[in-house]
Parts: structure tokens; sequence; C-alpha cells
């Protein structure tokens, strides 16, 4: 059996899903949950604890643990951060479902984001990720082969990056993005659970190793209701 904490955090966060508590409403105290789960307050305490990592609470002096909006999940714009690493820090039930992976010959449009010549082959890797049942991510990824010779499915399921530098061992390093609004396409209508969106929110990145090779061009359509791009920026003067 879990340890009871898990169980508790589990409970509280279905509660919270549901809609027994929303953004800006304060949780029991830790007494009333002891009191309600049958068990301790340093379980209790646990457990808040779990939920207060994973987003969902902020524990104020004062006033108690106040239920965070957690309906949106927060994507740093400019860092580069795998799905995989995010998906370790979100706490949710995640799927990522490969669609194609395939090697092929650079069109000219691949060739101008690349900056490659028409000989080079390039795979193709296109996955729908799913979080907490719902499709919301597609993401079409484009690697020079050169640089990355061998890719699988049960590679493209994990972590690319993962792979590209605990296995090959290269140093990825920086990345050029740009973020806009777009209408949805057939792809997007095939692979996603738009719930009536007539717009995606889309990323469109540049990423090079440390030697400043530009090795891939990614893709990443998003369902709108369901993120906010965050940023930290700092006054200079």
């Amino acid at each position: 059996m879990k340890n009871k904490f898990i169980v508790i955090y589990n409970d509280l966060v279905q509660a919270i899903r549901q809609g027994e508590f929303t953004a800006g409403d304060t949780l029991p105290s830790e007494n009333e949950l002891a009191l309600r789960f049958s068990t301790s307050r340093e379980t209790i305490r646990k457990a808040l604890n779990l939920l207060s990592q994973n987003g969902y609470i902020q524990k104020v002096r004062g006033k108690g643990s106040v239920i965070l909006d957690h309906s949106k999940f927060e994507f740093p714009v400019s860092g580069l951060t795998s799905f995989k690493e995010l998906t370790n820090q979100l706490g949710q039930t995640v799927k990522t479902h490969v669609h194609e992976l395939i090697l092929e010959t650079a069109n000219n449009q691949l060739r101008s984001r690349l900056n490659c010549t028409s000989e080079k082959r390039i795979w193709k890797i296109s996955r729908t990720r799913e979080i907490d049942g719902e499709r919301i991510i597609l993401d079409k990824d484009y690697i020079l082969e050169e640089i990355v010779p061998e890719l699988t499915k049960s590679i493209a399921e994990h972590s690319i990056y993962d792979y590209i530098e605990n296995t090959l061992e290269l140093d990825i390093s920086f990345a050029k993005k740009e973020i806009v609004v777009e209408g949805v396409t057939e792809e997007d209508e095939q692979h996603l659970d738009l719930e009536g969106h007539a717009q995606v929110v889309v990323i469109r990145s540049y990423v090079y190793l440390a030697d400043a090779t530009l090795f891939q061009f990614t893709e990443s359509r998003h369902r709108p209701d369901k993120f906010q791009f965050v940023d930290f920026a700092r006054r200079t003067k």
C-alpha cells in the first residue's frame, strides 16, 4: 500500500481538479484534515508539502494553504528544457504518442531552416503529448542525421534530448525561439483534443550544440487554454 500521505495527496488533488476547492480558496486546517483522513498532523504536513511542491497550493502565514490556479501548465519561454524534464516537475500523468519517425531528404523549407544542403537527410519526428488524458501538444521535430545517426520509437517516446546528451554525449547549448498564434490545421485536428479551439500557440525553436552547430528545428503546437508561457525578466540600467 502507498504511504498514507501520498493517498491523502492524491485525494486532495482530485478534489481540487473536480472543483471542490478552487483557485483562491483555503484548504481546511491541518487539524481538520487530520480528522477528515483519520491520521496525524505530521502525515497531513507531508501531503501538503507535496501539494506545494507540485504547484497546487501556496502556504501563506496567518492564512493557511491557498489553492493556486492549476488549470494551466507553466511553460518556460527562455529555458531549453525537454518535455520529459518538464513533466517530471508537473506531477501529472503524461504519455508521448509517436505518430511519425522517418528519414527524409531536406526540402527547400527545411534546408532554409536548418541551413543545410540538399543532400542532407533529416529525421522527421511527430509526437503528441498527452497530459491527464488530454492530447494538448503536437511536437514536430526535424533533426540532422549527421548529428544524430540513429533514432528509434523507444527513444522518441522517452526523451530524444536524454539520448543525445547521455548516449551520444553531445552538448545541447542554446536555442532561438519564436512564439506565434495560428489557426488550427488538419494535422492539429487529427492529433489534438482541441475542445472547440480554433487557434493554437506555436513555438518554433532553432536548437544549437555548444560548438554553435544548428542541428534541430522544432515546431511545438499547444492548445491555448492549457498553458501559460512564462519568463523571468530583470530591469537593467
